[in-house]
């Protein structure tokens, strides 16, 4: 059963010094303040790295990514081993919450929440209240990551150390929400306070929206929505989400719009996306999990059965082609042609043995690396350029949300219409970030188009008429209108989790919250009959013969 983490705190500090005559041999090179202009790009940027996914400097995703069965891994991770002692639990935690600088660090920038606060004190007393908004809104998104995944944490003695608290509180996790929701509003009073001379306003150092206000009211309505969806179950909230999806024009309405962390392609200083570190890994431990590629083959006889997904190549890269013998000479776990991976839980003989060259990546989509163009060639930091963002809410994020609350009846509305549209907008998805990939020693074919013709199973089936997102969706639409009530809510649920690969934090969330998509337990005797599972009969064409059952634990 995937539980919710428990950690200890490990609070950071630095000691204090008085000021004296020695200030006088203080480095102007060295600056102990730092301007706000400094501190919201590195907050920003420190972000995307603790949430993401990522084996060398990945934060909170690269757990859940595991537990949502994105990812497949032979870390403590598998059989949901996690503990408080995690590597990147402690990673992540430490990004959030630091109150000392990193080693190292040319300038005094702290954890996230802590530069956030000092944003939010400095500019407010210097009455520049867009930078206190946008600090506001990114507290507010921040403290909600922590407790969607930890529970209680510590929050209103949090970053105090100034104050003498060196070990915060834990507060109630559904009393922090509560404070959510009003940081969030101050946040949208600071953003349209007209009175406020704002004689520094953010620009080029705002990584997310450079600046643009009516871009940050649209993201703070939206994570309102998510918020407010998220406890649904343990509060009313139909008011509230009534409101917010009266003015539809308030949220994010484009692609465009989302509201992302973007990663760059520079190695020197490595502002890539975190999940592209598998690419110039010495030693790959990242796996995409069998129980996600094979819903997305069609393969899982629960949901989408039959129908393959068009975005495979996007997603996945392979470095094998299908009748290759792998590199290293190594029997597989999971094979299935060019794709190669491992359980969940497995204790089989093979999910040991080295597969550095032959394993399949994430690619170009989640993490900026390569699309699978059928080229099978190994994999290095050459093969993409890791700036794909990280996406903390999107425009079909958004969608879904109020497809899941029409479903559930919160709200009027047709589901199965704004369904249409979330999974419309994933694929649109792709092709944006692919546009922000930088692909130039790569031709990556766009995966959107609407040509569409229903007629018969001819022109559903023939790409001169129907394209292959087209014919997707409507395959999956077909499912849904014959699917009973709480099998509807299962596949918006799981469609979301399959646009979302790479952000699994709030898939997390989804999961617990609504019991979808439906994740692989090794203990579950209809999914592992004797504790055991099969891989594609005939996945292996180097090695005739079925492939050999795996145990699982």
């Amino acid at each position: 059963m995937i539980r919710q983490f428990l950690i200890v705190v490990v609070v950071l500090f630095s000691a204090s010094c008085t000021k004296d005559f020695l200030d006088i041999n203080t480095d102007p090179n060295n600056p102990t303040d730092i301007e706000v202009s400094k501190l919201l790009p590195w907050a920003q940027r420190t972000l995307g790295d603790a949430l993401s996914m990522g084996e060398d400097n990945g934060g909170l995703s690269q757990i859940l990514g595991v537990y949502t069965h994105q990812l497949s891994t032979r870390e403590e991770t598998d059989q949901y081993g996690a503990t408080g002692n995690e590597f990147f639990l402690g990673l992540a935690w430490s990004k959030l919450y630091a109150t000392s600088p990193p080693p190292g660090a040319a300038q005094p920038v702290y954890g996230v929440l802590n530069n956030l606060e000092d944003i939010i004190e400095r500019a407010t007393e210097d009455g520049n209240t867009h930078y206190a908004g946008i600090a506001k809104i990114l507290k507010a998104y921040t403290f909600s990551q922590i407790v969607d995944v930890f529970g209680d944490v510590p929050f209103s003695e949090a970053n105090r150390l100034n104050e003498g608290i060196q070990y915060p509180k834990f507060d109630d996790d559904a009393a922090i929400y509560d404070s959510i929701f009003n940081i969030i509003n101050s946040g949208i009073d600071d953003l349209n306070n007209t009175t406020a001379p704002n004689a520094f306003k953010p620009g080029a150092d705002d990584i997310i929206y450079g600046g643009d206000i009516s871009k940050w009211l649209k993201a703070a309505n939206t994570i309102k929505l998510k918020l407010y969806t998220q406890i649904r179950k343990v509060k009313d909230v139909s008011a509230e989400v009534n409101q917010l999806l009266s003015a539809p024009s308030g949220l994010i309405n484009t692609v465009g719009e989302s509201f992302l962390i973007p990663y760059g392609i520079n190695a020197a200083t490595d502002d890539r996306n975190p999940a592209f570190a598998t690419y110039y890994a010495s030693q790959r431990s990242n796996h995409v999990s069998p129980w996600f590629y094979e819903i997305l083959k069609g393969y899982n006889p629960g949901i989408f059965t039959g129908i393959e997904d068009p975005r495979i190549p996007y997603y996945i890269y392979n470095q094998i082609s299908a009748n290759q013998n792998t590199r290293e000479g190594n029997q597989t776990e999971y094979r299935d042609g060019a794709f190669v991976s491992i359980y969940f839980g497995s204790v089989g003989p093979n999910r040991d043995r080295s597969q550095q060259n032959t394993i399949s990546m994430l690619g170009i989509y989640p993490a900026g690396g390569k699309y699978d163009d059928g080229s099978a060639t190994i994999a290095t930091a050459t093969s993409g350029t890791g700036a794909a963002p990280y996406r903390m809410i999107t425009y079909a994020d958004r969608l879904y949300l109020e497809a899941e609350l029409m479903q559930v009846g919160i709200v009027a509305g047709n589901a199965r219409a704004k369904l249409d549209a979330a999974i419309k907008e994933s694929f649109k998805q792709v092709d944006f970030v692919v546009s922000m990939v930088n692909t130039s020693s790569q031709l990556v074919p766009v995966i959107y188009s609407t040509l569409y013709d229903p007629t018969s199973a001819a022109t559903l089936n023939d790409p001169t008429k129907t394209s292959p997102m087209m014919r997707y969706i409507h395959n999956v639409l077909m499912g849904y209108e014959a699917a009973s009530t709480e099998k509807k809510l299962e596949i918006i649920m799981t469609q979301k989790w399959i646009s979302n690969i790479g952000n699994a934090v709030d898939q997390y969330t989804d999961i617990r919250r609504t019991g979808y998509p439906v994740v692989f337990n090794p203990l579950d005797g209809s999914m592992a009959p004797g504790g055991r599972v099969q891989p594609p009969i005939n996945g292996d064409p180097v090695n005739p013969g079925a492939q050999p059952s795996v145990p699982v634990q």
